[in-house]
């Protein structure tokens, strides 16, 4: 025996099925009532669960996949026994399930669910009598009931035990509606009814055989329910499925036979998709194209999806459907499309997951109260509607893609709009037993199976069926076949054509993913221990080379599990074999690549139809036409005398004996090789002569080199409703969520810390915006799923603004006798100003922000706002102090209850303090923001500011704020206006243009008091008339200055500040003239080519990620400053121009002097003539001149290189000025406005500019028209 078993064990992962199983129930036992579904006591004991339990299952195990009988007996019947009487419909039912192995595999469970007469009778009389005692307490306690049923749960509270109670309210609710014909229904009397159980048959299946599964459970039960006995005993043919029936070979086809006739099922070959059976076109047309894409696109970017349903097997087709679609990549989290009322605390599960739950009915969207719903996409499908999170990017295409889509459903006759249920029609055992079985008989002659008798019906038979498919083709030539055969045919079809639709669309948008994986490992072990840390796709370069309406959803679906999941199998392919699905998809991409040779780019490529839709289709059906291969016959066992006896109705007592073990000497058993993904181990059946230990371990882990890749959580352990195993299950989601937020943090921290470095010339330009707004909104869904665990009471869908407002409550309470607040205001006061780090303060912001944002905008926005304060981890610290309020909402197992992990938590949070974001202000930019704006004086001089009358115009990344006008003898201001975005520029002006109205401003300070964040406008300059360059109005640059910092700590902050305006610089210049220390020249060319370098690294970045131009061109050490040391490199004395020395100066005189000279037609010894450079250089330096703004003289010069950079003119103007008589007796020899060679050099720079579209702010070239 045990030899027996042991072959059998070893054969197992080629087998058709691993295991039969019957569910039911035990009379021993007698009835349990099942606590756990959460049955109310008022309804009819007809009405109530009770435990089922597993009554027989073949074989006893397997090595490879061992039984697991608490999760098979509740996937098998989820609400467990049902009773009925003869009055109700004992119409059978088939649902299916799958089991997540240990390894990340899946098995698949088929269920025939059917009713059957209760013989025993105690069971009879114990459910007699829970009747009688239920209509005695139901007439005693009426008035009571109906008090107490009209008291519902309050809409705010949010648990597992509130959504087991809400689905029985609806229930009993749904009963008392319909009370007459309930009471009829729901009567039980044992002396005049009788009383049926439900029973499930199960098959285990490695693959989704569900077609053939479902006809072999159905012939199955027919037999049973049949008046007369089938030709063999049900344990030859349970016997014959388990032990003689194999694997089709891949890319065939396989026959075997039921009880009342032939099955076929089939195999994708290497080349083609996985197997999926379950129908497309039934998930299409229930819910629909759109709803279908939109489903498709959550998985994709791993939200939380809830499948809602009545019929068990819907949420199977659904669920089965959008993994399906999801090649190549696989889903790496909860994956339970079936979940009973035991299992229902994994909807606490702060985890993605895909889960299904059954309507009960009656039951109403608004009766389920769930602890995520934040990031939660809820399908109702018998309601065929879809509730998508909010900001659910579109898939990329999607237009396109639900037009082809749209078509193929047209095609074959379905409709794309959904809402149409399609149930596959029962096909009866004379609808089968047609060609399929005559070709069948017609093998069993060749195999020498039947007799000179037999041969001789045979050909009758065939014959006949000769004449008939004439006579039908004669009806309709479309016909192929059985009825059934052709639904399932064009099942098959639809199924491909849908499929090789989505295949073709990541192919599109994946087709050159190989370039971009980062190999920066030798081996395997060294990968390993480096995973965490090592970066292994070039993400910025992917996205880089992407249509910019895939974007946002690229960027957010490559931060997901699966496709780093896909990646890593793709790094590990170098040291070991390839997983089959990643291995399948690069030589479907290698394939069109050989084929397809046009080399376009990608950011401008056109969405094509998917082409092998007819290779497809006609492989399948050329399988499904024609068996490839034969199983062997059901054939009589050596059973004892008198067993297998049949009984109409009942399903029979199987003999153990005979089930319990195959036969070893099987010839088929060794006729099908099995695959290699089949048969993983194929590794050890190598002679171990041949093997040294060092390969055997070499081998033994390629086997499992993708198991630590599973995000996976077995099924053994979920579905496991013991306190214990429950406890350790949500201790390993606290362990989970403290990990992903370790790593969350640490690559928020290495993408913004890259940026910088992009910033400063240190790194390659690439999409860290798009990249950078998901790892926010990861970020955002990591605190609302973190939040969410435990969950027990809240109000709205956001579990983090539950939890705010009830704090918010609760401070509120706490503050009520001590303070009586006024009413809420919108604007800012000074005592508010004290508060701004403040939690409620940020809290109440939210509040009065008119967006009409939801509960979940709402936490978004505050999450975004505290962390562009650098406060996230500060506030959400001070909200967990609250620690009695946190026991009021959560349950004993939240994280938030978890003092240790929740610690840690914080201080990872913490570490985003050491970057500066803009997150808020760049997402939420209609806002309105109250500003601060201060002038600081110089101290020496501030009493001078009595005499100014000045204004501002503060410019940001989204518009103006206009000219705001200061109230005399006051330095500092305070207004509101719409959110300026990040500042760039300050225009700072005074009205008072008398001789005595002059100050020396050293900068002026804006402060944002929402955001906190503080910009410093240096200046370092006279503003009046006859002092300095007599400008009464200026243009400084924005220097971001950390919040809460000294004046120079932006110096020495994690993130560097933005360049300055140029008043140290050129104040150095203007002073090393006066002493003759001259500038070399080798620095000044350096400075020019590094602000032209900047430029152009500007320029080449893609456009969400370039930054405030205007710092590059008239900041500290931009182009102006360059170009302004560059003209003064070699200025002679200053007595040409009297006390001080401007560039402006030199120009204006430069071109008065070639005006009066070609007016005076004296041009000897010029090395430029008239013609349209030196119109241009007239005019443009005439209308600056002429402009109503008074800038002053540097002001003017400023505006001069931005006008001539922007119109492609100031490399024409420097040789003009260069020639210019002028120049000889204003400059020495050795400057560099007259080394040609320099001056060549400069113009060679410039020209590097002119292939790029500049753009001015309107501050700089406000009068200008040019």
């Amino acid at each position: 025996m045990s030899g027996a078993t042991g072959t059998t064990a070893a054969a197992g992962s080629c087998r058709f099925a691993h295991y039969f199983v019957v569910c039911g129930l035990d009379s021993d036992t007698g009835l349990e009532p099942d606590d756990g579904a959460g049955e109310s006591l008022e309804q009819s004991p007809l009405r109530r669960c009770f435990k089922s339990k597993v009554l027989v299952h073949y074989p006893e195990s397997t090595e490879k996949n061992p039984f697991n009988k608490n999760a098979v007996n509740m996937l098998c019947m989820p609400r467990g026994l049902s009773f009925c009487t003869q009055a109700e419909k004992l119409d059978s039912q088939f649902h299916s399930f799958t089991l997540v192995l240990d390894d990340g595999s899946r098995s698949y469970g088929f269920v025939h669910t059917f009713y059957e007469e209760v013989t025993s009778p105690a069971i009879t009389t114990a459910m007699h009598t829970l009747y009688q005692m239920h209509q005695v307490e139901r007439h005693s306690n009426s008035s009571p009931s109906s008090s107490g049923a009209s008291s519902a749960s309050s809409p705010s509270t949010s648990s597992m035990d509130s959504l087991v109670s809400s689905l029985d309210e609806s229930d009993g609710e749904s009963l008392a509606g319909v009370a007459p014909c309930t009471t009829a229904m729901g009567s039980y009397d044992a002396s005049k009814d009788t009383l049926y159980v439900s029973k499930a048959l199960c098959l285990l299946t490695p693959l989704p055989f569900l077609q053939a599964s479902r006809h072999f459970l159905s012939q199955l039960h027919q037999a049973v329910a049949s008046n007369t006995a089938p030709p063999l005993p049900l344990e030859s043919y349970i016997h014959n499925i388990l032990y003689e029936v194999p694997l089709p070979p891949p890319g065939r086809s396989l026959r075997f036979h039921g009880v009342q006739g032939p099955i076929l099922c089939q195999r994708p070959g290497p080349g083609e998709l996985p197997l999926g059976e379950f129908p497309l076109g039934e998930a299409f047309c229930l819910l629909g194209v759109d709803n279908m894409v939109q489903l498709l696109t959550c998985a994709l970017l791993e939200t939380q999806v809830l499948l809602y349903s009545q019929d068990y097997q819907r949420l199977m087709t659904v669920a089965e459907g959008i993994t399906t679609l999801l090649f190549p990549f696989q889903w790496q989290h909860i994956y339970l499309p079936i979940t009973s009322v035991p299992t229902y605390h994994l909807l606490d599960a702060p985890v993605p997951f895909l889960m299904g739950i059954q309507r009960r009915e009656g039951a109403q969207r608004s009766s389920l109260h769930l602890p995520h719903e934040a990031n939660l996409c809820f399908v109702d499908i018998d309601n065929h509607s879809v509730e998508v999170p909010e900001d659910l990017p579109v898939f990329p295409d999607q237009t396109e893609l639900i037009q082809e889509l749209t078509e193929i459903l047209l095609r074959f006759g379905l409709p794309p709009q959904g809402g149409v249920p399609t149930k596959a029609a029962p096909t009866s055992p004379s609808q089968r037993l047609s060609r399929l079985e005559l070709e069948d008989l017609m093998e069993d002659r060749q195999n020498g199976n039947l007799g000179g008798e037999e041969l001789a019906v045979l050909e009758k038979l065939q014959a006949l069926a000769k004449q008939c498919d004439r006579g039908s083709a004669a009806d309709g030539a479309k016909t192929v076949g059985s009825v059934g055969e052709d639904e399932e045919l064009k099942a098959a079809k639809l199924n491909i054509h849908i499929r090789e639709v989505f295949a073709g669309r990541f192919a599109a948008m994946f087709g050159r993913y190989d370039q971009f994986v980062i190999n920066s490992s030798f081996d395997l072990d060294s990968w390993l221990s480096n995973r965490e840390g090592a970066c292994n796709f070039d993400k910025g370069s992917f996205l880089s080379v992407q249509p910019a309406s895939h974007l946002t959803f690229m960027s957010r679906f490559l931060e997901t599990s699966m496709f780093s999941s896909f990646v890593d199998g793709k790094v590990i392919s170098r040291w070991a074999d390839r997983e089959p699905m990643q291995q399948l998809f690069d030589s479907r991409l290698e394939r069109e690549r050989l084929y397809d040779r046009d080399e376009q780019d990608a950011r401008n490529s056109r969405y094509r139809k998917c082409t092998s839709l007819l290779e497809s289709a006609q492989t399948i059906e050329r399988r499904l036409k024609k068996a490839d291969h034969t199983a062997i016959h059901p054939h009589l066992l050596n059973m004892k005398i008198g067993q297998g006896r049949h009984q109409q109705g009942y399903f029979p007592r199987l003999q153990a004996d005979v089930l319990a073990q195959g036969n070893s000497s099987n010839k088929w058993s060794g006729r099908v090789t099995p695959s290699r993904k089949s048969d993983p181990r194929k590794f050890t059946e190598q002679p171990a002569a041949d093997i040294d230990q060092a390969q055997i371990h070499k081998l033994q882990k390629r086997r499992c080199k993708h198991v630590f890749l599973r995000k996976n959580l077995a099924h053994a352990k979920l579905l496991d409703p013991c306190a214990q195993t429950v406890a350790q299950t949500h201790r390993e989601f606290v362990d989970g969520l403290l990990n992903e937020c370790r790593l969350k943090t640490k690559r928020m921290l290495m993408e913004r810390m890259g940026k910088e470095s992009v910033e400063l010339g240190q790194g390659e330009a690439n999409i860290t915006g798009l990249q950078e707004n998901s790892l926010i909104h990861g970020l955002c869904d990591l605190l609302e799923r973190t939040w969410g665990h435990g969950l027990q009471l809240k109000q709205g869908k956001s579990a983090m603004w539950s939890h705010l407002l009830h704090y918010q409550a609760a401070q509120r309470k706490a503050e009520a006798p001590a303070e009586s607040p006024g009413p809420e205001q919108k604007t800012f006061t000074d005592a508010t100003l004290h508060q701004r780090g403040s939690l409620l303060q940020d809290m109440s912001f939210i509040q009065t922000m008119s967006e009409g944002m939801s509960e979940v905008g709402q936490a978004r926005a505050w999450i975004h706002l505290a962390l562009e304060k650098k406060m996230l981890s500060h506030h959400l610290k001070e909200l967990l102090t609250n620690q009695e309020l946190i026991r009021q909402l959560y349950k004993p197992h939240a994280f938030l209850l978890c003092e240790e992990e929740r610690e840690q938590f914080l201080y990872h949070l913490l570490s985003l303090n050491t970057v500066d974001y803009l997150c808020f202000t760049r997402v939420f930019t209609s806002i309105s923001i109250p500003y601060r704006v201060a002038i600081i004086p110089m101290k020496k001089l501030s009493i001078a500011m009595a005499t100014v009358n000045p204004w501002v115009c503060v410019s940001g990344e989204l518009g103006d704020s206009g000219n705001r006008q200061f109230p005399k003898n006051t330095q500092e201001i305070f207004f509101q206006c719409k959110n300026l975005g990040r500042l760039s520029t300050l225009q700072l002006g005074q009205e008072n243009s008398g001789l005595l109205a002059k100050c020396l401003i050293d900068c002026v300070m804006v402060y944002n008091e929402i955001t906190g964040h503080t910009y410093r406008f240096p200046c370092g300059r006279w503003l009046g008339k006859g002092v300095g360059d007599g400008s009464l109005e200026r243009v400084l640059i924005a220097q971001l200055v950390t919040p809460g910092a000294e004046e120079d700590s932006g110096r020495w902050s994690a993130t560097p500040p933005e360049l300055a305006s140029p008043s140290q610089t050129v104040m150095t210049v203007l002073g090393s003239l006066g002493s003759r220390c001259r500038v070399h020249a080798v620095e000044v060319q350096e400075d020019m080519r590094e602000a032209a370098n900047n430029l152009v690294k500007h320029f080449h970045k893609p456009e969400q990620e370039r930054g405030n131009l205007t710092v590059l061109l008239c900041g500290e050490g931009g182009l102006v400053c360059a170009l302004e040391k560059f003209l003064l490199h070699g200025l002679k004395s200053s007595r040409l121009f009297q006390r001080s020395v401007f560039v402006w100066d030199f120009v204006e005189k430069a071109v008065v002097s070639l005006e009066t000279n070609d007016q005076m037609g004296h041009l000897n010894g010029s090395t430029c003539a008239k013609g349209q450079p030196w119109d241009s250089l007239c005019h443009y330096v005439n209308a600056i001149n002429s402009s109503p703004r008074n800038i002053g003289k540097e002001g003017k010069f400023q505006l001069f290189v931005c006008l001539g950079i922007r119109d492609q003119l100031l490399a024409l103007w420097l040789p003009l000025l260069a020639g210019c008589p002028l120049t000889a007796r204003t400059y020495e020899d050795s400057a560099l406005l007259r080394d040609r060679a320099a001056l060549h050099a400069l113009s060679r720079i410039l020209h590097t500019l002119y292939g790029f579209n500049i753009t001015l702010e309107a501050s700089l070239v406000k009068g200008i028209e040019l």
